[in-house]
């Protein structure tokens, strides 16, 4: 199938679409302006409540007149407008599928290979997020503001996030588990493209993911000035993780003093594959720094938060852990001592500060708005080679209704895509009816056998309804995405003599399905037959969660507390049970007010989850494996967004043993 790079089929439509937009945006523009300025957030109101002048208030009063002068005389342009614009939405693609030729054909072999080489299987991260890229006035509805450079930050986090070097400590002995700070920032990120194994002294540079900035953000704000195809390189080694092994004997009390004089104790080993799961100790909270913004070009980034701590014979001694390493690094938790009913769950699990090292895939939700959909395109772009973007159909085209918003969902992906299409909802209702959301499905080439078979894989983002007590109406959408995930997979499978069968590694679901798994009233989505033949990694059965699992809905009114407003802060308050009641959305009862704050009434579970990443097995290699080997909360979007996102590396074995 052909991806669409245009929106249109002909230039002669695009430049009528451009030129019908260009007579509506002025209207648009100035009702959204005028509407924004009646809704402030809660950070505009306490900057007004400090200024003793009431100047803003002054340039509200002034600016209101000129703005409804200016709406009323757009709008006989945006009436004539409009007529072009609406017809030809009937000609319009379902998305726009955007790639960097030359950074793709440079990538794209290394990772297909990959597999080849590795014939024992591989891991993919997927991470999902719902990031409320609405037109400013409705955006603060969610107490939010300011679409546009919202867009770039996040893809600038996003980017700088998953482009770091991927870290894991381990450590061999059971007893002695003290190791100094300046140990621990003796590590440095891959360099060059020798991806061999090898090991490096501990007298190197210091670079820890608190300084590191990224492969694309070294120039400041220059970067912005440069083509997304020369800013997205990253290192040739940047995707097999640095082993970092402290051995019992040698690691013992290690001075900031001899750290740089010692050789040998510490080796620092880039290996393409992770060593078996040993017991890993539990890790308590970390300070964090002040004015933090979650961003790596800062010096003052948060931790690194893909550091593992393990132990070859036992659990270590909490206490004997260096608080300066904690203060450094963020542990992924694994529990050490569970109840017996959970014994089997053995995922490694965290509240992370980043988005993962190394993300293959991003699926987004809420990505309304045209123009921040473009500058979170080309900030992605740095990092991801392949994105879809302005997903979705408008006007009263493909779907029941009159559609004034696409679908809000984004696609980026590392690997190549080899096939995609859209469904839209058609029973949408109330407001929710005015965007086209629906599903996106998306078929990615990942590798490819000795044998030269094709190994593929499935990936479908949704956004479902929104409004609450419509659970009927989420039900129908989710029975419609099963049957829509079910034809793609037939009408994209290959199998014939000329092209051989291919091979099927993952079939993951990613989205906002705007239900959780605690209140009584999402019941019927909970035992919804999808979670029967997809599983939910922190899911224990309809209605109950795991002990780790935590809400992904936070609370509007807290976004710009000091508490939550940078990650390093957001991430210290959901590690804590009595922090996380303040901040996130917890199931809704009849008998209390829906404010968080000061509520003394007992609260189920820990909070609203309803950002989603599920996974099958059927339909899969008979022969591979799937498993969930880590899965994270991450904060990086602190301020940005109203939703916690969330990422698991997914690792398909196949079997076979490593020559």
């Amino acid at each position: 199938m052909v991806l669409y790079t245009t929106p249109f089929p002909s230039s002669f439509l695009s430049s009528l679409h451009s030129l019908s937009w260009a007579l509506i945006f002025p209207c648009y523009w100035l009702g959204d302006r005028l509407l924004a300025s009646f809704l402030p957030t809660t950070y505009e109101k306490r900057q007004r409540s400090d200024d003793p002048c009431y100047f803003q208030a002054l340039c509200i009063i002034i600016t209101t007149p000129i703005y409804l002068a200016l709406l009323v005389s757009s709008l006989p342009f945006a009436f004539i407008g409009f007529l072009v614009w609406s017809p030809i939405q009937a000609a319009r693609r379902p998305y726009v599928y955007s790639h960097i030729q030359e950074k793709a054909r440079a990538t794209e072999a290394k990772l297909l290979a990959e597999w080849r080489a590795t014939s024992s299987g591989k891991s993919f991260c997927f991470g999902t997020a719902n990031v409320c890229l609405l037109p400013d006035s409705i955006a603060r509805f969610n107490n939010l503001f300011n679409t546009q450079a919202r867009a770039k930050e996040i893809g600038r986090r996003i980017r700088n996030g998953a482009s770091r070097p991927q870290i894991k400590i381990y450590i061999d002995s059971p007893t002695n588990t003290s190791i100094s700070a300046a140990s621990f920032s003796s590590l440095v990120s891959p360099q060059g493209g020798d991806t061999s194994h090898r090991a490096v002294n501990v007298g190197m540079k210091r670079t820890t993911s608190m300084e590191y900035k990224g492969e694309n953000s070294g120039e400041n704000s220059s970067e912005e000035n440069r083509d997304g195809r020369n800013g997205g390189d990253t290192a040739d080694g940047e995707d097999c993780p640095c082993i970092i092994r402290i051995s019992g004997e040698d690691s013992g009390h290690i001075s900031d003093t001899e750290t740089d004089a010692i050789s040998g104790h510490v080796n620092v080993a880039c290996l393409a594959e992770i060593e078996p799961d040993f017991q890993k100790s539990p890790t308590a909270n970390h300070k964090n720094k002040d004015a933090d913004g979650g961003s790596l070009d800062s010096y003052t980034a948060s931790r690194e938060s893909l550091v593992k701590v393990r132990m070859a014979d036992g659990a270590a001694d909490q206490s004997s852990i260096n608080t300066k390493l904690l203060h450094k690094t963020s542990i992924i938790k694994k529990a050490t001592a569970r109840k017996k009913k959970h014994t089997d769950d053995i995922l490694d699990h965290e509240i992370s500060a980043f988005f993962p090292a190394n993300l293959d895939f991003l699926c987004l939700q809420e990505v309304f708005d045209k123009r921040a959909a473009e500058k979170l395109k080309e900030q992605l772009h740095y990092y991801f080679e392949y994105v879809l973007y302005d997903v979705g159909v408008y006007s009263c085209h493909g779907c029941c209704g009159f559609k004034f918003l696409n679908s809000g969902l984004l696609f980026a992906s590392r690997y190549p895509i080899l096939d995609a299409t859209y469904h839209c909802y058609p029973n949408g209702r109330g407001i929710d009816a005015l965007a086209a959301k629906g599903a996106l499905f998306i078929k990615v080439q990942v590798g490819t056998t000795p044998q030269d078979q094709r190994i593929v894989g499935y990936i479908s983002c949704t956004h479902l309804h929104a409004l609450a007590g419509d659970a009927v109406t989420r039900c129908e959408q989710l029975d419609m995405l099963q049957e829509w995930v079910s034809e793609f997979r037939k009408s994209t499978s290959s199998s014939s003599a000329a092209n051989p069968e291919e091979l099927v590694a993952f079939d993951v679901i990613c989205g906002d399905l705007n239900f959780d798994n605690c209140s009584s009233e999402d019941k019927l989505e909970q035992q919804h037959s999808l979670f029967t033949h997809y599983k939910d990694p922190c899911r224990l059965s309809p209605g109950e969660e795991k002990p780790w699992a935590i809400g992904t809905l936070l609370d509007p009114e807290g976004l710009y507390d000091e508490e939550v407003c940078t990650p390093d802060n957001l991430q210290k308050v959901l590690e804590n049970e009595e922090g996380r009641k303040e901040y996130i959305v917890y199931p809704t009862s009849k008998n209390h007010c829906p404010n968080q704050k000061g509520r003394k009434v007992p609260l189920k579970g820990s909070g609203r989850r309803v950002d989603y990443m599920l996974y099958t097995e059927e339909g899969l290699n008979m022969e591979w494996k799937v498993d969930v080997e880590e899965y994270s909360f991450i904060t990086q979007l602190a301020g940005l967004t109203d939703h916690v996102p969330v990422a698991f590396r997914l690792t398909v074995s196949t079997g076979e043993e490593e020559s």
